[in-house]
């Protein structure tokens, strides 16, 4: 049921209430409010629909192997018709955070190196919107933690470089990354108008909603996040109910869809510390409901996408319109004392 025929049912309603109105009057004010109702439960369909692809995969040392790996998760997704692929974070090499190695920068390579291309081939063949993360090398010394965004032609639209940089036990990215410069985005592709962060950046609802704000339908987060050995018995569930708890939330107040991608398998570590990627990637939608959900295992995960749905929500839950804009200046302080 589209707007406005909601709001022409509204004012029918409105015009017969009174005292003065008769029975027929009052039968027909009944009806009219059950129609609306019906037209609030009824979500505005629409034709922008999309079947969107995670891949979820462990990673080695072995470059080509990764890759393999991914061809086939992506030739998977080509066969089930996906408009949309995202890779899980670093998807071409292990997750080589875990400890600060100067040998580790061997993995890095420019936009426009085989990793990047790869990601184009793969879009070509898939006629698929492909979104990529990549340890992207930017000039000597200087290294950012990277997703690209590829059309179904296999162009590359632009990328986006890591804003949030952790540095915790198992995860030093500060050693590797600079934080990225290019601010937030979203961009205009044939399959919609999507917005991508990566990882850490999760934990940051000012990120997802300065994305958001740029009219992304789709927030799609590449991700590497994992349990640390002595914290799985007792702290493992509460991490991952917090991590889609957190993602969640983004989709409810931002009105849109959530995408979060993520690696799996135990990756090894100093001391045999090994981070295990916990997987379960999923999709949210914009009132924050699981659409689709993986294991912990390696696995193509589907989901079909009413973009319809983002308008809807978004007219019976106007949070953008209820935002007091002129009330935020201190969201840019590092903290109000």
């Amino acid at each position: 049921m589209r707007i406005g025929s909601i709001r022409e049912a509204v004012r029918t309603e409105k015009r017969l209430g009174g005292p003065s109105e008769n029975e027929h009057e009052k039968a027909i004010r009944s009806h009219v409010k059950g129609l609306i109702v019906n037209m609030l439960r009824e979500p505005m369909r629409s034709q922008n629909r999309v079947r969107v692809a995670l891949l979820q995969a462990g990673a080695g040392t072995d470059r080509d192997d990764n890759l393999r790996r991914q061809e086939r998760l992506f030739g998977e997704a080509a066969e089930q018709k996906a408009g949309i692929i995202c890779t899980q974070e670093l998807f071409a090499t292990p997750y080589f955070c875990q400890e600060e190695r100067v040998e580790a920068f061997g993995w890095a390579e420019a936009i426009d190196g085989p990793t990047v291309r790869f990601l184009q081939d793969q879009a070509q063949k898939a006629k698929a919107v492909v979104i990529g993360s990549f340890f992207e090398r930017r000039a000597p010394g200087l290294f950012h933690n990277t997703a690209v965004v590829i059309d179904a032609d296999g162009r590359l639209l632009g990328c986006y470089r890591k804003m949030h940089i952790p540095d915790d036990p198992g995860y030093y990215e500060k050693y590797y990354f600079t934080p990225g410069d290019l601010g937030f985005r979203a961009w205009q592709t044939s399959a919609g108008r999507l917005g991508v962060l990566v990882c850490w950046d999760q934990w940051y609802p000012e990120a997802a909603r300065l994305t958001a704000l740029q009219g992304a339908e789709v927030l799609f987060y590449p991700t590497a996040i994992g349990w640390h050995p002595h914290e799985k018995e007792s702290e493992g569930a509460a991490q991952v109910d917090a991590w889609r708890t957190i993602q969640r939330s983004h989709a409810i107040a931002n009105g849109c869809f959530v995408a979060a991608a993520n690696r799996i398998g135990r990756e090894g570590g100093p001391d045999g510390r090994a981070i295990e990627f916990w997987g379960r990637s999923f999709v949210a939608d914009p009132m924050g409901r699981i659409v689709a959900e993986a294991s912990g295992e390696e696995q193509l995960l589907l989901a079909e996408l009413d973009l319809g749905l983002i308008e809807t929500v978004r007219v019976h839950w106007p949070f953008l319109r209820d935002r007091r804009i002129d009330a935020y200046g201190g969201i840019a302080a590092r903290y109000l004392e």
